[in-house]
């Protein structure tokens, strides 16, 4: 059983990582609860998801999942190849894009549709502008 908590850990800080997010139980923490509907988590849960010591239930797996861009079932258990061995998640989003371009499109995603089109019509008139 601790194996399979110590491969969930790797896959959660993994996809941490690829989607831009230092992984360290402070940001996780931070990152989750801005999310989660339920009640929120403590730093030390966090903590003990990222050091192997538990496996997060299935509501919180799927805010888990959701914030990094991964399947629930590729984070929990891995994912399957041919031959049955565990290949590692894609990486959703491209190289280059931190924690901080996340947040920004995490936010504008929050948008309401209007609002969405202003942001749109900002960035454009930037880039214009820049020309």
């Amino acid at each position: 059983m601790n194996d399979e908590r110590q491969e969930f850990s790797q896959r959660l800080a993994e996809a941490m990582e690829r989607a831009g997010y230092e992984p360290r139980p402070g940001v996780l923490h931070k990152v989750f609860n801005s999310r989660y509907n339920g009640v929120s988590v403590t730093q030390m849960t966090t903590s003990r998801w990222l050091k192997g010591k538990a496996i997060p239930e299935q509501d919180k797996l799927q805010v888990l999942a959701d914030l990094f861009g991964v399947e629930p079932q590729v984070l929990r258990f891995g994912k399957a190849r041919k031959g049955g061995r565990i290949a590692e998640a894609q990486a959703a989003w491209p190289t280059g894009v931190g924690a901080r371009e996340r947040q920004i499109i995490d936010a504008f995603l929050a948008l309401p549709p209007k609002r969405r089109e202003l942001v749109g019509e900002l960035v454009s008139a930037l880039v214009e502008a820049t020309k």
